[in-house]
């Protein structure tokens, strides 16, 4: 899972934002809470939210970890 790139697209106007590895879409997020779990069923075990805030393994489009609506 390391070797692979976390993409956090912009946020929709409903809420939410899609999450991507690689080219693959994986789920949608709607709080960093939601990400964390997300990114914990496909392979990062042991990681919280300040793990994935702080990671250079997830790249966030149009916002941080503290935007999640448009």
């Amino acid at each position: 899972m390391s070797k692979h790139r976390v993409i956090v697209c912009p946020p929709k106007q409903t809420g939410g934002r899609k999450v991507r590895i690689d080219d693959r879409t994986v789920g949608t997020a709607r709080s960093l809470h939601d990400l964390t779990v997300l990114l914990r069923n496909v392979g990062l075990a042991g990681w919280d939210e300040l793990d994935v805030a702080d990671s250079d393994l997830v790249e966030w489009h149009e916002g941080g970890p503290e935007i999640w609506k448009a």
